[in-house]
C-alpha cells in the first residue's frame, strides 16, 4: 500500500487513490477510520509464521533436498521405507500429542515439577465409567465400594483408669 495515496477527507473518511482507475471509472475508495484499520489488519500476517513455502526437493523435509541446497543439511532420514497412514499414526503416543496440541505434559508433575511415569493406561469404558462413578461417590460423601475390596480389621484396646484399678 503506498502511503502517498491516502488522505483524509473532510468528513473523517480515509480514501485511497486507486492506482488504475476500475472498469466502472472509480478513482478513490472511502472507508470509515475503523473498517479501513480492520481492512489493513487482515493483511497483516500471523507471528512466527513463514511466509514462504517451498515445494518439491526444496521442502523442508524432500529426501533430495540435501544434494541441491549449498548448505547440503538436510533431515536425516534414518528409515527410507515408505510407512502407511496407519503406522504413521501409531508413531506418536498419546501423552506427546496431548503435549502437541494442547501444552499439556503428563509426563511432568503439576506440583513439582519433577518427571511422572504413566503406570497404566485405562481405555476400556467399563472401567472407566466405574472410576468415575467411585469417584463422584466419594466426593457426595456416600459410601463407597472400597470395602469390598479391602477389609481393614480395628482393634480396640481398653486401657485401666486408676480409678477402675482401685488406685493408689
Amino acid at each position: 500500500m503506498a502511503v502517498h495515496r491516502l488522505s483524509l477527507s473532510s468528513t473523517g473518511k480515509v480514501l485511497y487513490t486507486l492506482k488504475t482507475p476500475y472498469q466502472d471509472g472509480t478513482t478513490q475508495v472511502a472507508f470509515d477510520p475503523v473498517d479501513f484499520i480492520a481492512r489493513l489488519s487482515a493483511l497483516v500476517p500471523k507471528p512466527r509464521i513463514n511466509l514462504t513455502r517451498y515445494h518439491g526437493v526444496l521442502a523442508p523435509n524432500h529426501r533430495w533436498r540435501g544434494r541441491v541446497t549449498p548448505a547440503k543439511r538436510a533431515k536425516r532420514i534414518a528409515n527410507t521405507d515408505v510407512r502407511s497412514p496407519a503406522e504413521r499414526h501409531v508413531a506418536m503416543s498419546w501423552a506427546q500429542r496431548l503435549k502437541r496440541i494442547f501444552n499439556i505434559d503428563v509426563e511432568v508433575c503439576s506440583h513439582c515439577g519433577g518427571s511422572v511415569k504413566v503406570i497404566a493406561c485405562i481405555e476400556d469404558q467399563d472401567v472407566i465409567n466405574r472410576i468415575l462413578a467411585h469417584l463422584r461417590e466419594k466426593e457426595q460423601g456416600r459410601p463407597t465400594l472400597s470395602h469390598l475390596f479391602y477389609k481393614k480389621s480395628v482393634m480396640t484396646i481398653s486401657l485401666p483408669t486408676p480409678e477402675s484399678s482401685g488406685g493408689i
